[in-house]
């Protein structure tokens, strides 16, 4: 769990990629929100967007045969996916250690955010709002 106060290394990343999959949905949605924001979490994302550390922990507990059962059904279903990937790599390179290899499929592209859609409504209503809040400062000037 996230302690108060800390921050996400990729937010702005994550940010820029959940507007993206967000405006490419708006630009072919014509239902409900509900529908459009549950399309937009399904969109292919960047890269995984947790941090490295923290997906080596997991990922090295559950190659240890730890279970994640009591985690939240996306974060479960992310782990898992990274979970495979990083046992696909270790037959390609049985050298390497899963800190490393967890690594590299962090970075690899996810096939979704991982998120609920209610989770990518929060984050996208407060991504707008940032950027009105910028764009206001940027032209106050012109007001005045």
């Amino acid at each position: 769990m996230k302690n108060v106060g800390s921050t996400f290394e990729y937010e702005d990343m994550r940010n820029e990629d959940l507007m993206d999959a967000y405006k490419e949905v708006l630009c072919s949605h014509n239902g409900n929100t509900k529908e459009l924001y549950r399309k937009v979490v399904e969109m292919p994302a960047r890269r995984f967007y947790v941090s490295e550390e923290r997906a080596s922990i997991v990922i090295s507990n559950m190659y240890k045969g730890q279970s994640i059962a009591q985690m939240r059904p996306n974060k479960r279903e992310m782990y898992e996916e990274i979970y495979r990937r990083v046992l696909e790599l270790k037959k390609e390179h049985p050298n390497d250690s899963i800190y490393d290899l967890t690594f590299e499929v962090v970075q690899q592209p996810a096939p979704k955010f991982y998120l609920t859609p209610e989770s990518a409504r929060v984050f996208i209503c407060y991504i707008k709002k940032q950027w009105y809040e910028q764009r206001k400062k940027k032209y106050r000037h012109l007001f005045m």
